[in-house]
């Protein structure tokens, strides 16, 4: 700062020579000392999305008053810093800045001002100490020259300084999620999470607590979601079981789902690691088709149908019973039928008595069917409809004889009838 005293005595004796001795109180000389420091602690654990907030202080000191009346009043002091601008860097720091440069206007001497950077810190961070810099941008005034009474002259020294701020990044339990494994968990139901979490921080966590979240807007979302671990050692690895739904929304693919520990660090503060997302399949909801050929059923018939449904999903649907949507030209006083337990690829017969109307054309009719059962978890689930195709086939020949022989019969009995009718008319005619 040498060089800067030297020109401001320079530049002070030109402007003795200078100003007429007329007088007034004018400071010169000094220049803005400015130091910056991060207020609260400055100790942050990797994967912190945090605010660091920053003072900038002014300690600049005037170095020469002169008490001259004749001078204009001065506007401006040496020790001013004006027009502000600062810039919180990473450098090699394992954070990302995400404030841009910060406009904070002019400091004064023995002034102050605060600013705030939004940073975010690598969550894959190694613990140790960094220096973020600060570069501050400004200007201050060196000469202030009063040529005529009237006329004030300044001139300003454009100045960069660049400020070092310490942080540390602190010791902390970090995880990783070795295995997610679900357990019956469909599209649409409730079903197991089993978690093999890992510790490959450097600090153990007292009291640990794995908890789970939804992701976003992930179709996963847990039901239980805190598993009490106790200590959880540095290098040790544990197990917990949730329970989860996944959403009637979703679809037979994999979907994210976060973990985090919260546990006591060695000082007794109540600490949440960064979170370890970890993909969650889930399977297709359960669903059944018809299997085998369609029954069939004549023209004007009433009879008991067999219908085999296959379970084509990946789990055991639990105390299914089967609905018949029976339609015209159908009909039935029972569409219901109980299927039991029905495994991944498994069948079960249901009996519906069936009636055709008399007035059917024959063809193969599709009728809509469901199944209800219970999931592992006895949750009440229904499938989507399917097809279960009835054939109905023309009136047999036999049929339609059997319905003409009793009419020939009752015309044979008539015409029998009437002729021994007219043989007895006759027969007493002849007598009279």
């Amino acid at each position: 700062m040498e060089w800067k005293k030297l020109c401001v005595i320079l530049f002070v004796a030109a402007a003795c020579c200078s100003v007429p001795a007329m007088g007034a109180i004018k400071y010169l000389g000094g220049s803005p000392d400015l130091s910056a420091s991060i207020v609260g602690a400055n100790e942050f654990s990797p994967g912190d999305d945090t605010t660091i907030t920053v003072i900038l202080r002014n300690s600049g000191v005037n170095l020469m008053k002169f008490n001259n009346s004749g001078v204009i009043p001065q506007e401006d002091f040496a020790t001013t810093a004006k027009q502000v601008v600062v810039e919180l860097s990473p450098a090699n720091a394992p954070v990302n800045i995400k404030t841009d440069p910060v406009a904070l206007g002019d400091i004064p001497t023995q002034g102050t001002k605060t600013v705030q950077f939004k940073a975010k810190f690598f969550s894959n961070a190694t613990i140790g100490q960094y220096e973020l810099p600060l570069t501050v941008d400004y200007k201050y005034l060196i000469v202030q020259d009063q040529e005529v009474s009237d006329t004030l002259h300044m001139q300003y020294h454009e100045m960069t300084d660049t400020l070092p701020l310490t942080v540390n990044i602190k010791p902390t339990l970090k995880i990783a999620v070795v295995e997610a494994v679900p357990e019956n968990l469909m599209v649409g139901t409730e079903g197991y999470l089993n978690l093999t979490i890992k510790n490959i921080g450097s600090v153990d966590g007292k009291k640990a607590t794995v908890k789970i979240t939804r992701n976003g807007n992930s179709p996963i979302i847990p039901t239980d979601s805190s598993v009490f671990v106790g200590d959880f050692f540095s290098g040790s690895t544990i197990s917990c079981q949730y329970k989860i739904a996944a959403s009637s929304q979703a679809q037979a693919q994999t979907y994210p789902v976060d973990v985090a520990v919260t546990y006591v660090n060695d000082r007794g503060d109540l600490v949440t690691s960064v979170s370890d997302t970890v993909g969650v399949p889930v399977g297709g909801k359960i669903n059944f088709n018809i299997s085998g050929s369609a029954p069939t059923i004549a023209v004007g018939e009433a009879t008991v149908i067999n219908l085999t449904y296959r379970n084509i999903g990946t789990t055991t649907a639990y105390h299914a019973q089967a609905r018949l949507n029976v339609v015209a030209p159908f009909s039935s006083s029972d569409t219901g039928a109980y299927l039991g337990d029905i495994s991944p690829g498994g069948l079960a017969v249901a009996r519906y008595a069936l009636t055709v109307d008399s007035a059917a054309t024959p063809a193969t009719y599709h009728l809509d069917t469901e199944v209800r059962y219970r999931d592992a978890l006895d949750n009440s689930q229904i499938s989507d409809s399917f097809a279960a195709d009835i054939q109905v086939l023309p009136r047999p020949a036999s049929a339609s004889l059997n319905q003409v022989i009793p009419i020939i019969l009752v015309i044979v009995v008539v015409v029998i009838g009437a002729g021994y009718y007219l043989l007895v008319m006759r027969r007493q005619q002849k007598k009279q």
